[in-house]
C-alpha cells in the first residue's frame, strides 16, 4: 500500500496549532490536541447554532462582511414608541452590546460592516439615518423619501444603496458618505423586500410585496449596475420580511413568510438548499456570500421575538476535518 509521502511527496506535518490558511487536501498532525486533521470542502450546506443575541428582536437592521463579524441595530417590537436603539456586535462566537443608536427604531435597514455601517429608515417614517464608525453612531443627513422595510447594498458608511419601501415604491437612494442621491428606479414598486451586494454598483433586490399591495409575496429579482435595474431570474419561493446576505453573483435568502426555506443565488439562478433551522419572519442576515452567512433574530406568531443565531456554511466552503480510528 502506498504511503502518504509516496502519494504527496512529503510527510505529514506536525504542528502545535492548525494552519491559518490550509489548502484542500492538506493533512497535518496537531500535537497540542493530539489529533490528525485534513482540509476538505463541504459537500452540502448546513446551518449551525451560534451565540444568542443579548436582546431578542425582529424586523431590525443588520449587516456584516462575514458570519464572524456582524452588527445588529434597532429593536422592537414596533410601533415606534417601543422601538430601541440597542446595538450588538458579533465576533463569530458571542454578541456584545455596544453603543446605542441615537434614535430608537425598528423596521430599519443596515448596510456595511461591523466597523463601518449605515442604518436608515424605520417604522416612524422619519428618514432618520445614522453612521457607525465601529464605536459610535453619528446622526447624518435624513434620507429622502424616508420609509421602512426596504432592501440595501453597501460596502461601508460611505457607500450604501437603499431601495423600495413602504408604501410600496421603486425609489432608489444612494449615500456617498456626505449626501444622498436619488438614482434610477427599480422596475416594480415593492416593500418588505430584501437586498444583497457589497457596493452600490453591484446590487441585488428580491422578494417583497408588490404595490399596490398584492395578495401574495413576490419572486421578482432585479440586478443593479450603478445606473439601471434589470430583471433577472426569479426566486423559487415568493417571500417578504426575509433575511439575506452576499453579493450580486453569490447570495443567500432565508426565512420570511415562507417559513424556513433557504435559497442560494449563483449569479444566474436561485436554487433551494438546506432549510433554515426554524420557521421565522423578520429575521436579520449578514455574511460574505452563499457559502458564508449568519441569520439572527426574527419571530413568529407564537414567539414574537427570538434571540437565536445560526451560521451557514455552504457547499464548496473550506471544511477542516478531524480523522479518527473509528
Amino acid at each position: 500500500m502506498a504511503t502518504y509521502k509516496e502519494i504527496k511527496g512529503t510527510q505529514i506535518e506536525v504542528l502545535e496549532s492548525d494552519p491559518s490558511n490550509p489548502v484542500e487536501g492538506q493533512v497535518w498532525y496537531n500535537s497540542t490536541s493530539n489529533v490528525l486533521k485534513g482540509q476538505a470542502v463541504t459537500v452540502a450546506g448546513a446551518w449551525a447554532t451560534g451565540g444568542n443575541l443579548n436582546t431578542a428582536r425582529s424586523y431590525s437592521g443588520g449587516c456584516g462582511a462575514t458570519k464572524d463579524a456582524a452588527l445588529c441595530m434597532g429593536a422592537g417590537p414596533p410601533p415606534a414608541p417601543t422601538a430601541s436603539g440597542i446595538t450588538e456586535s458579533y465576533n463569530g462566537t458571542s454578541w456584545t452590546e455596544v453603543n446605542d443608536m441615537n434614535t430608537g427604531k425598528n423596521f430599519n435597514t443596515g448596510a456595511g460592516t461591523y466597523t463601518s455601517a449605515i442604518t436608515s429608515g424605520g417604522d416612524q417614517f422619519s428618514g432618520v439615518a445614522e453612521s457607525w464608525n465601529g464605536t459610535n453612531w453619528t446622526s447624518i443627513t435624513n434620507e429622502p423619501n424616508g420609509s421602512n422595510s426596504y432592501g440595501s447594498s453597501g460596502a461601508d458608511n460611505t457607500n450604501a444603496l437603499f431601495f423600495g419601501g413602504v408604501p410600496a415604491t421603486n425609489v432608489t437612494r444612494y449615500w456617498n458618505g456626505s449626501s444622498w442621491t436619488v438614482l434610477n428606479a427599480m422596475n416594480g414598486n415593492k416593500k418588505d423586500l430584501t437586498g444583497a451586494g457589497k457596493t452600490y454598483t453591484a446590487a441585488l433586490a428580491f422578494g417583497g410585496l408588490a404595490g399596490p399591495p398584492g395578495p401574495a409575496s413576490i419572486t421578482l429579482t432585479e440586478s443593479f449596475n450603478g445606473t439601471n435595474w434589470t430583471e433577472v431570474n426569479d426566486l423559487n419561493n415568493g417571500r417578504r420580511f426575509a433575511a439575506a446576505n452576499g453579493t450580486q453573483t453569490s447570495a443567500l435568502i432565508y426565512g420570511g413568510d415562507t417559513g424556513n426555506k433557504t435559497e442560494e443565488w449563483n449569479g444566474t439562478n436561485w436554487t433551494e438548499t438546506t432549510n433554515y433551522p426554524f420557521s421565522v419572519i423578520g429575521n436579520i442576515g449578514a455574511g460574505a456570500d452563499n457559502t458564508n452567512a449568519l441569520g439572527f433574530g426574527g419571530g413568529n406568531p407564537s414567539s414574537p421575538t427570538y434571540n437565536t443565531t445560526v451560521s451557514w456554511t455552504g457547499a464548496g466552503a473550506p471544511d477542516t476535518r478531524t480523522f479518527t480510528d473509528s
